[in-house]
């Protein structure tokens, strides 16, 4: 049995992270595939845009599965599926390529953050898994702070495919700390959470609650209106107002300063 540890939750941390991290390493270099590509910013802002559809599609396959095969092997399956996806990225010869290349590194990146949260509930139980969950949401409040900084300095040294190299080489070491260090949480695997019929009645149950449909909606804006900012302010941080890719990651960080912080009063207000 998966047993409690400090080393657990930094994985769990870093796993959690890699959705996050996925998307805001590589904004300081949209500008440079525009020009690199040839091609217009609409075109560009598709591999944010396709990888937000594949990371949505996923979640709704991973849970099930990882509740039948068990958390591992879903989740290193995941991993792995990430690191050829970043791999293709980096080596991408056209934008289309590197479209079609983050489509599929957002199926393999919804492992992390959706099978990391169900090993937290597995091995902390009910009674210490919301608080373990938000120590693990704090922590990886880092990643969105730290990944424009090192993602700017990373395209003004090597070039915005070094980006993804980082990515791929960060997956790598994930791949091998979860081999190694993560045993199997679930201890009731269910041969029949796969089935249609079952999988069916849970999202149906699910959408038929009206406070549910409510949360999902508020949620659904607030996220939307988050990342037309993150889709667009490169470009206009940039390109338009000169500013350079390092210090376009630096001024990012106090964008997510400002959503933490509104995160905690709207904690306060609702307790």
């Amino acid at each position: 049995m998966l047993k409690p540890t400090f080393g657990l939750a930094l994985l769990l941390t870093t796993l959690v992270a890699l959705g996050p991290l996925s998307t805001d390493l590589y904004l300081p270099a949209l500008p440079a595939l525009t020009r690199d590509f040839s091609t217009d910013v609409a075109r560009v802002q598709l591999t944010l845009s396709v990888f937000l559809a594949g990371f949505a599609l996923a979640q709704l396959a991973y849970g099930p599965l990882s509740d039948r095969f068990g958390r591992r092997p879903i989740l290193l399956a995941g991993l792995v599926i990430y690191l050829g996806a970043s791999v293709a990225c980096m080596f991408a010869p056209s934008i289309e390529a590197l479209i079609a290349a983050r489509f599929v590194q957002a199926l393999g990146a919804c492992a992390g953050p959706v099978l990391g949260r169900a090993v937290v509930r597995d091995v902390y139980g009910p009674s210490q898994a919301a608080r373990v969950l938000a120590y693990i949401s704090g922590a990886m409040a880092i990643a969105p702070m730290l990944g424009p900084v090192l993602g700017g300095w990373l395209t003004v040294w090597f070039g915005w495919r070094a980006n993804f190299a980082a990515l791929a080489l960060f997956s790598a070491l994930q791949c091998v700390a979860t081999a190694l260090l993560l045993g199997e949480s679930n201890a009731h695997k269910d041969p029949e959470a796969t089935r249609l019929t079952r999988m069916t009645q849970n999202f149906s149950g699910l959408l038929s609650a009206r406070e549910y449909r409510g949360y999902l909606l508020c949620f659904s804006f607030a996220y939307a209106g988050l990342f037309a900012f993150i889709s667009g302010s490169s470009f206009v941080l940039i390109n338009l107002h000169g500013l350079s890719p390092q210090w376009y990651g630096a001024s990012f960080g106090f964008v997510v300063a400002g959503y933490i912080a509104g995160t905690l009063i709207s904690g306060r207000f609702s307790l």
